[in-house]
């Protein structure tokens, strides 16, 4: 699903230039768990962000889905993001306004669903992740673990063939972080393809293949 050749991502910030990433060369199938690892600075994030369709590589190329995300325009990405990607993040990035409901609703919104379908495929991915009851709860209204739930909710209401979670527990107390990544556990037993971003082993465990990341280099695979 994922091929990734010879990519670099290179940083110039003035006088000062950053090599983020170096010459990575990844494949990721249809369903499989991975997680990303290494060091703050590693240049796991940036990857993340790549796959994501958030930012481009600076050489070589990135195929998902068999498509070149790199020849892409802005707009192009952005359908991309919405319709085969769902974003779970460390700090949750739910609108504070808006009840849980809404907030799953918003992906839906952008890409025109009309608002009977929203309501019930937002009901059905609460659901899914056990969080219905709080629909009508604001995000100040629940604790970390229950937002989580509900960001996890928001990323698979579109049905994406892949789930990016950035340090999806890294606000979370430990019950609160094991409960998220049983959840994950539970997606990707059902086929959800996850990559995953940590710098705890004990969350990197969870995947099915840990590939680690130092110096902007992959230095493990396994």
């Amino acid at each position: 699903m994922i091929e990734i050749r010879d990519l670099g991502k290179t940083y110039n910030t003035g006088a000062i230039t950053l090599e983020a990433l170096k010459n990575v060369n990844l494949d990721i199938e249809a369903g499989e768990f991975v997680a990303i690892m290494g060091p703050s600075g590693s240049g796991k994030s940036t990857l993340m962000n790549i796959i994501g369709c958030l930012d481009r590589p600076s050489v070589g190329t990135y195929s998902l889905d068999g498509k070149d995300i790199s020849s892409l325009d802005e707009n192009e990405l952005a359908v991309i993001r919405n319709q085969k990607i769902g974003f779970v993040f460390q700090t949750f990035n739910l609108l504070p306004r808006l009840n849980a409901m809404r907030n799953v609703e918003l992906p839906m919104v952008y890409a025109g669903v009309d608002p009977v379908t929203r309501r019930q495929k937002a009901s059905e991915a609460l659901d899914r992740v056990g969080i219905l009851d709080h629909a009508k709860h604001r995000p100040n209204e629940l604790s970390g673990g229950q937002r989580q739930r509900v960001a996890v909710a928001r990323a698979l209401v579109n049905s994406p063939r892949l789930i990016l979670a950035d340090e999806p527990t890294g606000n979370l107390d430990s019950k609160s972080g094991a409960e998220v990544m049983a959840l994950f556990d539970e997606l990707h037993a059902q086929g959800s393809a996850i990559v995953l971003v940590t710098h705890d082993p004990e969350i990197g465990a969870h995947a099915e293949r840990i590939i680690r990341f130092r110096d902007g280099e992959q230095v493990k695979n396994n």
